[in-house]
């Protein structure tokens, strides 16, 4: 009996700490501002634009999911469905896009009165901002963004794609 005792009083301090252990990680998880489906998911679409435009995962994602917001925002929801469908991890990768709201002291609206597709161009160079990036580098994402949808669904899927941010 002594000897089930003095396992359960070192099970017990053990079992705490595993999960405290797992609440710190779910906590970590929920602050982590790039989703988890944005990451597992899109990883080779996140990589490739790390690797080619000298971002970071965070920043990746962010501008691929802006980029993407615009062209569904700008699409038919049956043409931007093709889109998405060549695209792993398209729903994380539009959460992790950061919000086009009006910052304080900016213009409010100054996106929706802009003429056609050039307001989406604006809020996304905004989103750039916030992510920490140079309004060009909305330029530089977009070919990457398109040869990216070329590879995985074809010509006609990236014109859909490329069409929506010009």
């Amino acid at each position: 009996m002594k000897t089930h005792l003095s396992r359960m009083r070192i099970l017990i301090p053990v079992f705490s700490l595993l999960v405290f252990t797992a609440i710190l990680a779910t906590v970590g998880q929920a602050q982590n501002p790039v989703p988890k489906a944005a990451k597992s998911s899109a990883s080779e679409l996140v990589g490739q634009l790390t690797k080619q435009l000298s971002v970071t995962p965070k920043q990746a994602a962010g501008g691929a999911g802006t980029l993407f917001g615009v062209a569904k925002n700008n699409l038919s929801p049956e043409n931007f469905s093709k889109i998405a469908a060549v695209v792993p991890g398209m729903n994380g990768l539009l959460k992790a896009a950061p919000s086009t709201a009006s910052p304080a002291g900016g213009v409010p609206g100054l996106s929706n009165a802009l003429p056609g597709k050039a307001g989406g161009l604006a809020s996304a160079v905004s989103s750039f901002q916030k992510l920490g990036m140079s309004p060009d580098m909305v330029g530089k994402f977009v070919p990457q963004l398109t040869q990216f949808v070329q590879a995985k669904g074809g010509s006609g899927v990236a014109s859909l794609l490329s069409g929506a941010l010009k």
